[in-house]
């Protein structure tokens, strides 16, 4: 393509932010139909990547290369590989349904609230395509102040500030780790090849030594573990996704968090490979964990949203467990459920938010025989609730039966532990659902509630569509991150021959 496609899809939202600058404040509908248009657009700009990208090959695509600062190494790079197709595809996708999930929800400062929209799908496109370190940097700072934002400004007002302080605090903690592990990745490049760069695909060819690498991928796991979030890392989510508005919930649940696996696949991994291999008890065992104390804690909560926060910590920890098998049933297990998690959690949200904006409350108590008065309603809850369950037919089943074969293959008591969870998810999911939808209407509140309007229905349809196809024909998925894992995996394999002890790491044995 002569177009530079993948610069068009990171700055065209910020010329979407632009005009609105100019957009009268107080036309909300105006405001939100400028908005809504330019994220079709963002979306049908995107659409050509899924139809010209070559499945065949594990080379990144539709690269972009100019110097930024040559003096210092730095360059504007961009590229695409099977991995980061399927998370930006869900960034595009995900963006004008929530914007059309604004329309009643948010009636204060609706132009700030669409500019931070915007500049989030801007950042988040730009971390899954930036190969240089530098630039992968900058996207991931700069995508903190609008989520920072969305929670703080329009959050609940109760605890929003507290939220927002605390999902910026320990973000920015495993960044700046991350800024130090760059830099010493920077400057031992120039050292051993007396070339001084940022550049993500010569870097992947350095010959780190272990002692390095050791620390390197500490450094850059924090700042990955804490986004995902990991156990024990996470407990700034459940605060963040209960005091977010529903739009900012549905973001960070279904992209945000993808950031974190996504660094370690593009960034920890490959880099630190042998490392990576040295860990994979420790992430293995922490994943199991977050697989299985996740679901446990679902099970008590007595709020819808906090409910569904902390089952990502759940889900997430199936996608860490995954992607730390390095095999191939695993790895593209991880990356279809970090697909998979954005559709169905970022449905659950909406679900909540929908109910939330009739009736003003989360808490599972309050409700009761909703499918009486709602009918539409119920039946997309069940079909969503089903899915993040992983019912055959749907996409959960997918990826988490893939994911479960993987860590058979490697190691079978990880893996039945971890099948629990899956047991656990359908305890707190199905008697969630019942506690809310089934029963007599005891509140006389509940009675007369509007079932789903046709803008609310239209949100839902195509995240439906996609739960559906991915569950009964999920090949369409697979094949275009098919080559990528191939590749991934080839040169991983090459790590697992090095045996590595933890007296040798601090004794400087290490290679």
């Amino acid at each position: 393509m002569q177009l530079p496609i993948l610069s068009l899809l990171i700055f065209f939202p910020v010329l979407g932010i632009a005009l609105l600058i100019f957009l009268p404040r107080k036309n909300h509908r105006l405001l939100k139909l400028t908005t809504l248009g330019i994220a079709l657009v963002e979306f049908g700009l995107s659409l050509p990547l899924w139809f010209r990208f070559d499945s065949t090959t594990a080379a990144m695509q539709f690269m972009e290369r100019y110097d930024w600062l040559p003096q210092y190494g730095i360059s504007y790079i961009l590229g695409l590989d099977g991995f980061s197709l399927l998370l930006v595809l869900l960034t595009t996708f995900l963006t004008p349904l929530c914007v059309l999930a604004t329309w009643e929800d948010i009636q204060t400062r609706v132009k700030e609230f669409m500019i931070c929209i915007l500049a989030l799908m801007s950042g988040m496109i730009g971390v899954f395509l930036a190969l240089d370190l530098f630039l992968f940097y900058v996207f991931w700072e700069v995508m903190l102040i609008p989520m920072y934002l969305l929670i703080g400004v329009w959050g609940n007002p109760a605890r929003r500030v507290y939220a927002a302080i605390k999902f910026f605090l320990y973000t920015m903690f495993g960044s700046l780790l991350m800024l130090v592990a760059i830099l010493v990745l920077y400057f031992y490049h120039g050292k051993v090849t007396g070339v001084y760069t940022f550049d993500l695909l010569k870097l992947y060819g350095l010959n780190i030594p272990f002692n390095m690498q050791f620390w390197m991928f500490l450094a850059f796991g924090l700042a990955f573990a804490i986004k995902v979030p990991m156990f024990p890392f996470h407990t700034w989510l459940p605060d963040a996704h209960t005091e977010a508005p529903t739009v900012g919930s549905v973001i960070l649940a279904a992209v945000l968090l993808k950031m974190g696996t996504y660094g370690f696949l593009r960034f920890n991994m490959p880099l630190f490979p042998e490392a990576a291999y040295y860990f994979v008890p420790l992430f293995s065992v922490l994943a199991v964990i977050g697989i299985v104390y996740g679901a446990l804690v679902c099970i008590v909560q007595k709020d819808l949203k906090r409910l569904i926060a902390f089952s990502s910590v759940s889900h997430l920890g199936f996608v860490m467990l995954g992607l730390f098998t390095f095999n191939v049933q695993g790895i593209q297990g991880g990356v279809i459920q970090m697909i998979n998690h954005g559709l169905s959690t970022g449905a659950l949200f909406f679900i909540v938010g929908m109910i939330y904006e009739r009736r003003h409350t989360r808490m599972i108590a309050d409700f009761g025989g909703l499918s009486t008065p709602m009918p539409i309603y119920a039946t997309i809850f069940m079909i969503v609730t089903l899915s993040s369950i992983g019912l055959p037919g749907l996409n959960g089943f997918v990826g988490e039966f893939l994911i479960l074969l993987g860590t058979f293959k490697e190691n079978k008591i990880l893996a039945t532990i971890a099948a629990s969870g899956v047991i656990f998810a359908a305890v707190y999911m199905l008697w969630m659902f019942q506690r809310v939808m089934f029963g007599e209407v005891t509140n006389p509140k509940n009675k007369n509630l509007p079932d789903l309007s046709g803008r609310e229905i239209f949100i839902f349809a195509p995240l439906l569509l996609f739960i559906v196809w991915i569950g009964v024909y999920p090949s369409t998925f697979l094949n275009k991150i098919e080559a990528t894992t191939t590749n991934f995996v080839a040169k991983m394999e090459q790590a697992k021959a090095t045996k590595v002890t933890l007296s040798q790491v601090f004794k400087g044995e290490a290679r």
